[in-house]
């Protein structure tokens, strides 16, 4: 049986040794998707001597049920719908833009309160290590992808610590490669994969970019 992490960090940790052919690369960098993905990253990049910058999605809640995703929007203007659900609910166009609307909000203000002034990390032309505490439906990663196939990456590696083997094989068809560190059956849910899984705060998030630009790694792009 597969045991649990202990908590994000050490997912992070154990992910790390996955990808170490990434290790120093000058042309590559660490995303982690806020918030719960940022803890995880920061020790992969850590780990890898890389650059660490936040990326973030919103989930698209369907209203009164919003732990049902309709799609995800991500930095840089872009946004995936899931159009199965939307047929299946017959949502018309008017509830999805008021609900991407407000969460497009949210998504600035966490820009806002995360980078404290600095600007996002240039992406055009490195690879990207996409992060993530784990994948479900993986929805907020197919956005994430598509947002940094528009900013240009030259590859994007997805890289989680846990998710169910389908999705992992339905990102293989989106993103360059796909590293998952463990795929149990039966998945469950991402959360129960850890021993603690408290809530990542903005002010963690923070703190993480902070430490990590107090330290910068050699191999950081201007």
């Amino acid at each position: 049986m597969t045991s649990r992490f202990r908590d994000r960090h050490g997912a992070g940790r154990e992910l790390a040794r996955h990808l170490e052919p990434y290790a120093h690369q000058r042309d590559a960098i660490v995303l982690g998707l806020a918030r719960g993905g940022m803890p995880v990253a920061y020790e992969v990049a850590e780990a890898l001597a890389l650059p660490l910058d936040v990326f973030i999605v919103r989930k698209l809640g369907v209203p009164g049920h919003e732990e049902l995703a309709i799609g995800a929007i991500a930095s840089g203007g872009v946004r995936v719908i899931n159009l199965r659900v939307v047929e299946q609910l017959d949502l018309p166009d008017d509830v999805i833009d008021a609900v991407t609307d407000r969460e497009r909000r949210e998504l600035d203000r966490r820009e806002r309160h995360y980078r404290d002034g600095h600007a996002p990390a240039a992406v055009a032309g490195l690879t990207a290590l996409v992060v993530d505490d784990g994948l479900a439906t993986g929805s907020s990663m197919r956005a994430a992808v598509a947002a940094l196939r528009k900013r240009e990456a030259a590859a994007i590696v997805v890289a989680v610590p846990i998710a169910p083997p389908e999705t992992c094989a339905a990102l293989e068809l989106e993103a360059d490669a796909v590293v998952c560190a463990r795929t149990p059956e039966p998945f469950h849910a991402v959360g129960a994969w850890y021993e603690d899984f408290r809530q990542t705060t903005d002010d963690d998030v923070r703190r993480l970019l902070t430490s990590s630009r107090a330290h910068p790694s050699e191999q950081d792009h201007p």
